[in-house]
């Protein structure tokens, strides 16, 4: 037996066979050859041993073994941290191998999760099984178990049990409707209102940035036709010329302001919907997930939908014409009355659906065959996503967008047209492409959107302290 002696102390003994399994160990996780290991070194070298990395992963281990805080792993304080992480992970071993025969099965895998309040399925555990079983007798040994769970930085059942929903994909899914689960401990610690702040921050960028497109795309909506060459370059010098350069964000007050309401209410009548269609005891299925998300998409939008009449107009506005929100609300109100508030709202949510449903679907596709094609690579990166969320998101204005120009037509007219009625109009004397007068702004708008929001949401969710858990 020799003993290993980090910083000065101490610590677990180890036999030979495992000092040289740990030391080899860290030199293949040393990826730049230094003597240390930092948080790029151990993500790129669990990618390269395959193991299945969670968001925040590398980072947790890191802050865990780096008992000298100064920013990595050098060889005693590794193998002190696994060491003891070992440790805890016999003992949960034990725990489980009820009949302490030296190897786990799907019955004692379920008993386990049972006595925690967890109820799962036979395909969820079959599948957790399956993730650790190496050679091929459907049992976990001591091996096995260790093997598949060393690099995870908890030890406790529950966080082994979050693990495996991730690795395993149960009851996880890529929601881009709104926010996902948060766990319990992301609750307790204050980390879900973080990332929603992160989102609202990400989203007031984004569509600032975005907004003189924004604009443009509600200005050809309403006043573009066959009639006039109104178009990208004529739109925005007629902007420029009727308000100066200032007058390219109008209506982004409002825009920005609706965020955090939007936010909360989706976010709230999201988790209320899931709990409502979700069968307890099963995985969360792919139409549960987007019913639950398409019926909060619909609640949110209803209650702040005002909001929605009021961005419309504020940027349709000539000069001097509001003087701001309260005093363009107050001119409609008066003028128009309530009902006026929810104009356009029938071909609004109608229009959820399609752009919602395809949305997902294609963001799911473009995601799984990216992984289905790259089995090596633990998980797609930023690119990746980025230009799966921007296909996946101009589908689904393809698909909605007709709907989407009838609402703010509707909207920005102070006459009682019906919804049909103006489609009517619109195709017969505009033709089909009518329909889609403004798309191209629109587009241009996407990707610029995507990425500043990804690039936002990351700076804000870091700075807030926000550390991704496993779900």
């Amino acid at each position: 037996m020799v003993s290993v002696k980090p910083s000065g102390h101490y610590v677990h003994e180890l036999s030979t066979d495992d000092e040289e399994r740990l030391n080899g160990l860290f030199q293949q996780l040393d990826v730049d050859g230094d003597g240390k290991i930092d948080v790029h070194d151990l993500t790129k070298g669990l990618k390269k041993l395959g193991v299945h990395q969670t968001p925040g992963q590398a980072q947790r281990i890191i802050t865990k073994a780096d008992k000298n805080k100064d920013g990595h792993m050098d060889l005693s304080e590794f193998v002190q941290y696994l060491a003891e992480h070992e440790k805890n992970l016999k003992l949960q071993f034990r725990n489980v191998d009820k009949d302490q025969d030296g190897h786990i099965d799907k019955r004692e895998v379920m008993s386990a999760l049972e006595e925690l309040g967890i109820t799962v399925t036979d395909s969820q555990v079959h599948k957790i099984i399956q993730s650790m079983d190496k050679d091929g007798t459907y049992k976990i040994d001591w091996h096995e178990w260790r093997e598949y769970l060393l690099f995870h930085p908890g030890s406790e059942l529950k966080d082994i049990y979050r693990y495996w929903r991730h690795a395993t994909f149960i009851d996880i899914g890529d929601d881009v409707i709104v926010p996902d689960d948060f766990t319990e401990q992301e609750y307790t610690s204050g980390m879900w209102w973080r990332q929603l702040v992160a989102g609202g921050a990400a989203g007031a960028v984004s569509r600032t940035c975005t907004a003189p497109l924004d604009r443009l795309k509600v200005l050809l909506q309403v006043h573009a036709s066959k009639k006039n060459d109104l178009g990208i370059v004529t739109g925005l010098r007629h902007m420029i010329k009727e308000g100066g350069m200032k007058s390219l964000w109008r209506g982004n007050g409002i825009n920005v302001i609706k965020i955090a309401p939007e936010t909360a209410f989706k976010f709230m009548a999201y988790e209320q919907f899931k709990r409502l269609l979700h069968t307890p005891g099963t995985d969360l299925k792919a139409y549960e997930r987007f019913t639950a998300g398409s019926l909060a998409g619909a609640f949110a939008q209803t209650t702040i939908y005002p909001m929605e009449v009021l961005k419309t107009r504020l940027a349709l506005r000539k000069t001097g014409q509001y003087k701001g929100i309260g005093d363009c609300a107050r001119k409609i109100f008066r003028a128009e009355g309530l009902t006026s508030f929810y104009r356009g709202y029938i071909p609004n949510l109608l229009g959820i659906i399609p752009y919602a449903g395809i949305d997902l679907a294609v963001y799911e596709t473009l995601r799984n065959s990216w992984i289905e094609h790259h089995p090596d690579e633990s998980d797609p990166g930023v690119l990746v996503l980025l230009l799966c969320g921007t296909t996946s998101s101009t589908c689904g204005q393809l698909a909605s967008y007709p709907l989407a120009l009838i609402r703010t037509r509707l909207q920005a007219q102070a006459s009682q047209q019906t919804m049909v009625g103006l489609f009517k109009t619109i195709v017969k004397e505009e033709g089909v492409t009518g329909l889609y007068r403004g798309i191209m702004p629109n587009f241009m708008k996407v990707a610029p959107a995507v990425s500043i929001s990804y690039v936002v949401y990351e700076h804000v969710r870091k700075t807030l302290g926000v550390n991704w858990g496993t779900k």
